[in-house]
């Protein structure tokens, strides 16, 4: 014999109700069954409804009760629709009795707890017996059995305690006789010893199903309900998340416990006695393999077997000296919140005495503190305690596993997680018998914490990068093109997801928080909302996903102004815009700070040298403990770019006009030729090498000429090359005389850094440097003589490109 229980949304349509008929005759085929049913979906909350109006003088009860029959007719009119007389008649009756109750209620507004459980009973009265005469109409043998003439109750009204010794009687001497294939049974109902309707309470019809499946002492009992099994996680929140082959009882109990709602625990208690094993299957799937709740061994090894999560908490706090080493604080405050019928769901008290905390539900909080203020009136008024402290907007996530306790380091990776996605943790419980580790954090902060918790214990080391750029000009543009073309590379070598989900240029952004189609990209940008930097960041902000990166790929100012936003929010910041780390030291040092405190890495490697490792590979001999003593280095591709296709045929505009239409200066070719590019990157370089500095410090000796320097605009500028172009070939006729090449040099030393126009003669390391390359020299405590060099492409979209996303996989690696 099987037992079979079906939700409510398993019975919720016409269709799905065909879908369980389906199932029930297919396992008739090979054995008895018996099926406990719930009302249709959605039913008993309108019940409960139509209740409270009616009690309230609200004549849209009758509105509600219509709505419930005309759901009841429908469904059965669609599962019978030839042969439904004898069905609608008994709903007619049903619903006429009904109504009358309603009406009552109306009469006298009041709604006691027996009316309520007559009230509630309707639903399951009558979506089984729609069930049971609809397989009937199809040659099925089936019968219908009220629950609750085997069911015996106190008079407990809403949750009923039941009388196991009679039940059990009732339904071995029922069964025991049955001669039907398929019994259907109402879950949920039940009557007193005096034969008043009673209810069993929350999860009524899961209790049902138990109560049967124990008394008959069944193999199995199979609950069936809308997803298939207990998943890792919510998988509405993680869509990763997928279902748990094998789940201890223990480890059920505590999913569902911490929120998981496949299951109540107290419901299947009777099983659960008789180590009757539970199988969760999904009536939408019923070939999909669902979840084996039992005591038996499940052979995994995996230390986290769920993730769970409620929502709506209130974090109730009560503290003051005058707790500690005075017994019966506790047992007060727990007294008076049971007399008050509100339920705990965490408690975590500090070793001190001094605090405890309790986790309960939200919709409790102010009743919770007017009961306990007024309990400890006195100790408050003496300032030995304080009045109790309400936090509110809060969630519980718990990690369940009965291998926890068998592996160290479970709850440092959980919280050093969360920690770096600037999840904050209220409070933290966890059991002396290590199968939960639960925290307290804000609502907000939900869904990027089981995002990534799951990532952390359930995926295959795949980590998930959420990545918003600003700036898809030429740089961006290939940045954009680059993760595209590498997306399949990075997630099955490196185990990186990457995924683009904000895009802005200076006119439109668009969002996609399952990640922009890269392959169309522009065409969705052009139909974006209107952007701005600020809105922008808020969009990130309350997008609120792990491991998020900013990636700044302008030369604006006022992008750069944000970085420290974006920071304490956790965000990650890759930049190629040199202007924050070479503004006021003072910014420099707080954007540094708050990456560290925030746990949000802040990078910037093509500031200096593009796509070329100068930042990284000096970084990595600072923290080896290696002294920087001088640098010197050509930092410019586009001035060397300039100067290497300069002489005296070539005329010095063309030459800047070129460097321009090839992409290695900027479109105001001033800030590349005035120097003060080449005095930002040596200033990064100096800072990184450990030395307080400004970028007025730097001693820059420009070879623009006079007029060049105090050109207003980019065409009076290119007008002056024009006009001086005399003293650009006496700068290019003074190197060849020399047997030299012009090259423009950065130099820090002992303190002091400088950048300027410098004849190199031949045998330099500088001297054959080609096109728009780069060179960096570190002399250093361990290459005092001979230097570090770092030499290659210096500048060009496809090289910077390349180094933002070399930083932004850097980040993955961390």
């Amino acid at each position: 014999m099987k037992v079979l229980k079906f939700g409510g949304t398993s019975v919720g349509s016409a269709k799905n109700i065909n879908n369980v008929i389906s199932i029930l005759e297919n396992y008739s085929k090979s054995d008895a069954v018996i099926c406990v049913v719930s009302a249709v979906g959605g039913i008993t909350d309108k019940l409960l409804l139509a209740g409270k109006q009616a009690q309230n003088k609200d004549q849209a009860f009758l509105e509600t009760f219509e709505d419930i029959k005309e759901r009841h007719f429908e469904i059965v009119k669609a599962l019978n629709p030839n042969n439904n007389e004898t069905i609608l008649k008994y709903v007619e009756d049903k619903l006429n009795s009904l109504k009358s109750l309603l009406e009552g209620i109306f009469l006298i507004n009041e709604l006691s707890p027996k009316t309520s459980d007559k009230l509630v009973s309707f639903g399951e009265l009558s979506s089984s017996f729609i069930i049971a005469e609809t397989m009937k109409n199809r040659g099925l043998s089936a019968e219908r059995k009220n629950s609750q003439e085997l069911i015996v109750t106190n008079a407990n009204f809403t949750k009923a305690e039941v009388n196991y010794t009679v039940t059990n009687k009732n339904i071995q001497d029922y069964f025991k006789s049955a001669s039907q294939k398929i019994t259907i049974l109402p879950g949920f109902i039940s009557k007193s010893a005096a034969g008043e309707q009673t209810t069993l309470g929350r999860g009524g019809s899961d209790f049902t199903a138990a109560i049967i499946a124990a008394a008959l002492k069944v193999d199995q009992l199979e609950i069936w309900t809308d997803v298939s099994g207990m998943f890792t996680t919510n998988p509405k929140l993680v869509k990763q998340a997928y279902p748990i082959d094998k789940i201890s009882y223990q480890e059920a109990m505590e999913l569902s416990h911490f929120g998981a709602k496949v299951l109540y625990p107290p419901t299947v208690q009777p099983v659960l006695n008789l180590g009757i094993p539970i199988h969760i299957k999904n009536t939408l799937e019923p070939e999909a393999v669902g979840t084996i709740i039992s005591n038996d061994e499940t052979n995994s090894t995996a230390p986290v077997k769920g993730i769970s999560n409620i929502s709506n908490i209130a974090l109730l706090t009560l503290e003051g000296s005058g707790m500690v080493g005075i017994p019966g604080f506790s047992k007060r405050l727990f007294e008076t919140l049971s007399q008050e019928k509100i339920n705990i769901i965490m408690i975590t008290q500090a070793s001190s005495e001094h605090s405890i905390c309790l986790g309960i539900e939200e919709k409790d909080a102010e009743n919770a503190k007017v009961a306990i203020d007024a309990v400890f009136e006195n100790e408050i008024a003496l300032n030995k305690i304080e009045p109790i402290i309400i936090e509110t907007g809060l969630s519980i996530i718990a990690l369940v596993g009965d291998n926890m306790k068998n592996h160290q380091g479970i709850s440092g990776k959980m919280f050093s997680s969360l920690g770096k996605n600037n999840v904050n943790v209220r409070a933290i419980a966890q059991g002396a018998s290590e199968k939960n580790i639960t925290a307290v954090i804000a609502e907000k902060d939900v869904k990027k914490a089981l995002n990534t918790l799951h990532e952390q214990f359930f995926e295959s080391k795949t980590k998930q990068l959420n990545v918003f750029i600003t700036g898809v000009g030429n740089v961006g543009e290939r940045l954009v093109e680059q993760i595209h073309q590498q997306k399949k590379f990075l997630k099955d070598n490196l185990k990186i997801k990457m995924r683009v989900v904000g895009l802005s240029n200076s006119r439109k952004m668009i969002f996609a928080e399952e990640g922009i189609d890269l392959a169309n990209w522009k065409a969705q940008l052009e139909e974006g909302e209107a952007a701005t930097l600020q809105g922008f960041f808020e969009k990130t902000k309350s997008l609120n996903l792990r491991n998020s990166i900013f990636v700044d790929v302008t030369a604006n100012k006022n992008v750069a102004d944000l970085y420290a936003q974006y920071l304490r929010e956790s965000i990650g910041v890759v930049a190629c815009n040199k202007i924050a780390c070479s503004s006021d030291f003072e910014n420099y040092k707080l954007l540094k700070r708050l990456s560290l405190k925030y746990n949000a890495p802040l990078l910037f490697e093509t500031n200096v040298g593009a796509g070329l490792p100068i930042i990284d590979t000096l970084n990595n001999l600072v923290a080896s403990g290696d002294k920087i003593h001088s640098i010197q280095a050509v930092l410019s591709g586009s001035l060397n770019f300039v100067f290497n296709n300069f002489n005296d045929t070539t005329k010095f505009y063309d030459v800047v006009k070129q460097a321009g239409v090839e992409g290695y200066t900027e479109p105001d070719p001033r800030i590349d030729l005035s120097g003060v590019d080449v005095a930002r990157k040596i200033l990064i370089l100096a800072r990184e090498s450990g030395v307080e500095m400004n970028l007025e410090d730097i001693d820059n000796k420009s070879f623009l000429s006079e007029a060049g320097l105090k050109s207003d605009t980019v065409d009076d500028f290119y007008e002056t090359l024009i006009a001086d172009e005399a003293h650009y070939q006496s700068l290019y006729a003074s190197a060849k005389a020399s047997n030299c090449q012009l090259k423009y040099v950065a130099k820090f030393d002992q303190g002091k850094a400088s950048v300027s126009l410098q004849e190199i003669p031949e045998g330099h390391p500088f001297y054959n440097l080609e096109g728009s390359d780069n060179i960096v020299m570190f002399y250093t405590q361990r290459y005092p003589k001979n230097p570090m060099i770092i030499k290659g492409a210096g500048a060009g979209a496809d090289v910077t490109a390349s180094g933002l996303f070399a930083d932004i996989i850097r980040i993955a690696n961390d």
